[in-house]
C-alpha cells in the first residue's frame, strides 16, 4: 500500500512545486523587471492572484488527503480495498490538477466547484474507508 499511495502523494507535491515555479515566472516582470512590457507593466499580472490563490488551496483540503494516505500507509497491510483506496487517491490528484487548470485559466466558478466536489468526495471516501475498516 505504501508504494501505491506514495505516487499520488508525490504527484501532489510536484503540482505544488510547479505552481511555485509558475508564480515565480509571473512575478518576474514586477520583481526583477524580466519580461516586463515597454511601459514597465507586467504582462502576466492577471494570472498572479489566481496562481497565488491556487497555491494556497494546495495546503487546505489536500492536508486531509495526505493524512489519510499516511494513516493507510502506516496501518494497513493486504487490505482488500487497496484498489479502491488507490483509485480514490488518483481521483483526488486528477481533480487537483483540473482544479488548478480551471482556477488559473478561467473564471468558471461553477466548473471549479464541481471539480472541487470530486476532490472533496475522494478524500471523504478515503476517510470513510479508514473509519469503516477499523469498525469491528
Amino acid at each position: 500500500m505504501s508504494q501505491t499511495l506514495l505516487l499520488p502523494m508525490t504527484a501532489h507535491v510536484l503540482l505544488a512545486a510547479l505552481l511555485y515555479g509558475l508564480l515565480t515566472l509571473v512575478r518576474a516582470p514586477k520583481v526583477w523587471g524580466i519580461g516586463a512590457r515597454q511601459d514597465g507593466s507586467n504582462p502576466w499580472a492577471m494570472y498572479e492572484p489566481k496562481i497565488s490563490a491556487n497555491l494556497s488551496n494546495q495546503f487546505e483540503w489536500p492536508l486531509f488527503f495526505h493524512i489519510a494516505c499516511l494513516i493507510f500507509m502506516m496501518t494497513t497491510t493486504n487490505n482488500p480495498y487497496d484498489t479502491v483506496v488507490s483509485v480514490l487517491a488518483w481521483l483526488f490528484i486528477i481533480g487537483r490538477i483540473l482544479h488548478s487548470m480551471i482556477q488559473i485559466g478561467t473564471n468558471n466558478i461553477r466548473l471549479r466547484g464541481l471539480v472541487f466536489t470530486i476532490n472533496f468526495l475522494a478524500v471523504m471516501g478515503l476517510w470513510g474507508m479508514l473509519f469503516f475498516a477499523r469498525m469491528p
